[in-house]
């Protein structure tokens, strides 16, 4: 079987090293055999439709309102979300996620459409979120520990009903709209505003949006993965009892 990742946009969405997940996608496909590829979509190169995974990553307001626009937000006719219809996998980083929320603040703080594969509306609020956050995931995830990631933002982040969050933000901001979340998801599109590269830190996470497209996988040795979430975790603060978060991220 050959599995084909997308990423959508580096040259516009690569500002905080999140086309690394992209990276992480394809290289444990190939680890358990499949074969594996990345076609790098950039800024004014038409976007196919026929991928099976799809790489949205963060960048500043004026790349994420061009990337918006690229991607065909506010119409019926988006090749995002024709592939999603046709059984794509999205991952998407931080601007990444607000762009394919309904709407989000686009340059000047006017609100602009999203590509709405997710129903999510996303402000900018007074204060910056920069620093490590922790995610306790969904409980029907199935996903063990908390995730771990990075995040830099000022985004305020609200999920209609229609959306469900990736978890629960221990430690940091997450979504930044009170409510303690991070992320948004909807069947087989998820969203977070964890950078790190994200799928470098949380190989499970990899793993999930990996089994959506080939089903059940084979365990592989992740034990670099999980001392480098273990060592990012350690750093955190915010009122987490460093018992209880080792036990987390000792898995």
């Amino acid at each position: 079987m050959s599995v084909s990742v997308c990423l959508l946009f580096p040259d516009l969405l690569g500002t905080y090293g999140d086309s690394g997940n992209a990276t992480i996608l394809a290289q444990r496909l190939l680890w358990r055999g499949f074969d594996s590829d990345v076609n790098v979509v950039r800024s004014g190169q038409a976007v196919p439709t026929s991928c099976d995974l799809y790489v949205v990553g963060g960048g500043e307001d004026l790349p994420q309102a061009l990337a918006a626009s690229q991607l065909g937000a506010g119409s019926d006719s988006s090749p995002l979300v024709k592939a999603v219809g046709a059984g794509a996998v999205v991952f998407a980083v931080c601007a990444g996620l607000q762009i394919i929320g309904r709407s989000f603040s686009g340059p000047g703080g006017a609100m602009t459409a999203g590509v709405g594969l997710l129903d999510c509306h996303t402000r900018t609020g007074r204060r910056r979120a920069v620093g490590e956050l922790a995610v306790e995931p969904a409980p029907e995830l199935g996903l063990p520990g908390l995730l771990s990631g990075y995040e830099n933002h000022a985004g305020v982040t609200t999920l209609g009903p229609g959306a469900s969050p990736l978890g629960t933000a221990r430690s940091g901001v997450g979504n930044g709209d009170g409510t303690a979340l991070d992320g948004a998801r909807s069947g087989h599109v998820v969203g977070t505003y964890m950078h790190g590269p994200a799928l470098a830190r949380n190989p499970e996470l990899a793993d999930l949006l990996l089994s959506w497209v080939v089903g059940d996988l084979e365990p592989i040795d992740d034990r670099e993965a999980y001392e480098l979430r273990r060592r990012r975790l350690a750093v955190v603060s915010g009122g987490l009892r460093r018992r209880h978060l080792w036990s987390w991220a000792q898995r």
